[in-house]
């Protein structure tokens, strides 16, 4: 399965199984913010003491690749095809640099 790093930066809600917002730069450098359930973004047991930011991973698929002008890649992807996460203002599509993104086995991703 695929993901795309993200950066869990506070705690915001304890409702079960709690909160999380979480940041995303994209390759053209915009901010995109996300809040959701815990593990939507990670398997670590976080709570209002942890200590942030933490890692965090959203699952994605990819609709398009194309060659940047530096030689990097960029790459569509949609959050929303496979858990259904969106960012705050609805955005579920983004493109972002192929070295933003990572591969985990299925058996290791929490639904």
């Amino acid at each position: 399965m695929l993901f795309v790093k993200v950066k869990i930066c506070r705690y915001v809600d304890a409702h079960f199984p709690g909160w999380v917002e979480c940041s995303m730069v994209d390759a053209r450098g915009h901010s995109h913010v996300f809040v959701d359930k815990i593990p939507a973004f990670t398997d670590a047991c976080l709570d209002e003491a942890s200590a942030f930011p933490q890692p965090g991973l959203i699952a994605c698929v990819v609709l398009t690749r194309q060659d940047h002008q530096d030689g990097r890649q960029i790459v569509l992807i949609d959050t929303a095809s496979t858990f259904g996460i969106e960012s705050n203002v609805g955005q579920i599509q983004f493109h972002v640099f192929s070295d933003q993104l990572c591969e985990v086995p299925r058996e290791d991703v929490v639904g």
